[in-house]
């Protein structure tokens, strides 16, 4: 598959990549990571990453405003993009053929052309397995793709704490600190925050709730999000801040937005994707988010994620 990829990305003059909306830093990491790389590798190419902006990744890449016309007879490639309908910019439709790269469970087999590795601990460390596949093929990673990648594989892997956290994972870990980029002001980028968000943290800590079974929820209405002064966006970062809570065997987040309620899960056992499937979501089996829409419906995803506690 990477050689058709390859085949194919030399074959079109104009490449748009596009990835998931609401990104986190490995949509962000693969989607600038392949955009740069294919920008040193092919100049006379028209390469662009396209999507609505996420303010809080600014720190890692800017993405390309273009007009509709530019996407006629273009090839298209999306990363890290489980659902066709989760993919940021529908402009993508408008293009020739498309090129699916991802590393979630394959339930929506969207594209011409798929490129799935659920081994893989992320999308960007993917796109580095192509950069070593295509290196002696004409392909040129820059060091601020180099940032990029590892920038993803991090995001993805908490750090390289996640089981989604290989051999693999580490060795081309290895190789991208080789490449020219600030790592302590990368890392400082990624995981400072504001004190306002800081503290929404210390009321999670102090409120959420856990039953018997190990199972943990926390509620972040509106009202909660507006008396801290921070987005929703900013909310769904804490979510990995219960992990170290002992005896603790999966959680939630509810985190009220204006047309919805997001919920994220994450798992230190009981698989939770298969959960997140039934409300308009998906992912990984001990990372996966979706949307529900009253909160009647969040007694249907606590009950759910109760049973799957209970049956580990």
């Amino acid at each position: 598959m990477k050689e058709q990829i390859l085949d194919l990305i030399k074959e079109y003059e104009t490449i748009i990549i596009h990835r998931h909306v609401r990104p986190d830093p490995d949509a962000y990491g693969s989607q600038g990571g392949l955009a740069e790389m294919l920008k040193a590798s092919f100049p006379d190419k028209n390469i662009y990453a396209v999507g609505l902006e996420e303010e809080t990744l600014h720190y890692l890449n800017r993405l390309d405003p273009i007009e509709d016309e530019v996407f006629e007879g273009a090839l298209i490639i999306v990363c890290d993009t489980a659902n066709e309908e989760r993919i940021c910019d529908s402009r993508y439709k408008l293009g020739e053929k498309l090129v699916k790269i991802d590393h979630h469970p394959n339930e929506d087999a969207y594209g011409d052309h798929l490129w799935i590795d659920t081994s893989a601990s992320s999308v960007s460390e993917m796109i580095y397995e192509f950069y070593q596949f295509g290196k002696d093929k004409g392909l040129v990673l820059p060091d601020h793709a180099a940032r990029l990648l590892f920038a993803g594989i991090v995001g993805d892997t908490g750090r390289f704490l996640y089981p989604s956290t290989t051999q693999k994972t580490f060795d081309i870990a290895g190789e991208l600190i080789r490449f020219d980029f600030d790592r302590n002001d990368l890392f400082n980028k990624m995981y400072e925050v504001d004190s306002n968000v800081l503290k929404l943290q210390g009321f999670v800590l102090q409120n959420f709730e856990m039953d018997e079974d190990g199972c943990a929820q926390m509620v972040m209405s509106k009202d909660i999000l507006e008396q801290h002064d921070v987005v929703p966006s900013e909310a769904s970062l804490l979510v990995s801040s219960l992990g170290n809570v002992k005896g603790i065997k999966a959680w939630v987040f509810f985190i009220e937005e204006d047309d919805q309620i997001r919920v994220r899960l994450r798992s230190k056992g009981p698989v939770i994707n298969t959960i997140a499937k039934k409300y308009n979501g998906g992912g990984h089996s001990l990372a996966a988010g979706a949307s529900i829409y009253s909160w009647e419906e969040k007694e249907d995803v606590l009950r759910d994620l109760r049973e799957a506690c209970r049956g580990h």
